[in-house]
């Protein structure tokens, strides 16, 4: 078993997020029993699409930092595939090494244990850029995972998630976010979820979906936002600095830039052995 090495900032346009400087105002907290950030523990055993969600590891070859997202595994023909931030396989623009990939991941233990990544994708104009605003829209990746004597992921794991495609200006209301944030009053080795409603925001691009419901802890990046089923988006960031009341950013998984990663990695997937 890996060594899970919980020191995750979740990234965001103006610095380093320190949640324990926010609370979502009560009336704004949608999810039951959900705490100053709107998050609770997902109750155990982990079933259904929360079974499929788990953490992704890394390491920073230049600082030796060890980075942990979440990630949930996404349906697709070659049933290899896992859904995650693009920050979260590109930290301060480079790659990370050592990428592996536990679903179901619960206090250190896994479900469908321990998948090493084989390959990994993210938008083009990620690569090789630091996190700023312009990239929000694209904070989206794909990493590829290896094939095991039991079969590949999916059949695993059972069938993965599948995607809902959302145009600018669609407003969902009723998402689950599931994540592992860490810190204060957070043990960052258990599953919890977020319900909130979300609203376009101002980006450019493909456009991402707000919801102030909701405040990602660190930990909390690459995890999905769960509607009806489906994936309809990754947690991407939390709120500035400047708005003590809290919020999360999701890029939304629709357009041409999700669409062409997706097939690429799919049909590079298909190939391994």
């Amino acid at each position: 078993m890996l060594r899970l090495v919980l020191c995750l900032a979740l990234l965001e346009p103006s610095g380093v997020a320190e949640p324990q400087r926010w609370n979502i105002p009560a009336r704004k907290v949608l999810t039951p029993h959900g705490d100053r950030l709107g998050y609770a523990p997902v109750p155990r055993p982990l079933t259904g699409a929360r079974a499929l969600t788990g953490v992704l590891v890394g390491r920073d070859r230049v600082t030796g930092e060890h980075i942990m997202c979440g990630g949930t595994v996404l349906h697709s023909r070659s049933r290899s595939l896992v859904l995650t931030a693009a920050h979260c396989l590109y930290h301060r623009g480079r790659m990370l090494e050592q990428l592996a990939f536990m679903p179901g991941y619960d206090r250190g233990r896994t479900a469908h244990g321990v998948w090493k990544v084989e390959r990994a994708w993210v938008p083009p104009r990620w690569r090789g850029r630091s996190f700023g605003p312009a990239l929000l829209p694209y904070d989206i990746g794909l990493a590829g995972v290896e094939v095991k004597p039991a079969g590949r992921l999916e059949d695993v794991t059972g069938t993965g998630l599948r995607t809902l495609a959302t145009g600018r200006g669609t407003s969902l209301r009723g998402l689950e976010l599931l994540g592992y944030p860490m810190g204060k009053r957070y043990p960052g080795n258990r599953m919890y979820r977020c319900l909130g409603d979300a609203v376009e925001g101002t980006e450019r691009g493909p456009g991402v979906l707000v919801t102030r419901n909701c405040h990602a802890a660190a930990g909390g990046s690459g995890g999905p936002a769960l509607y009806e089923g489906a994936v309809a988006g990754v947690v991407s960031s939390s709120s500035p600095l400047r708005d003590t009341k809290g919020f999360t950013v999701l890029s939304r998984l629709g357009g041409e830039p999700f669409t062409r990663l997706y097939e690429q990695a799919d049909r590079v997937m298909l190939r391994s052995k």
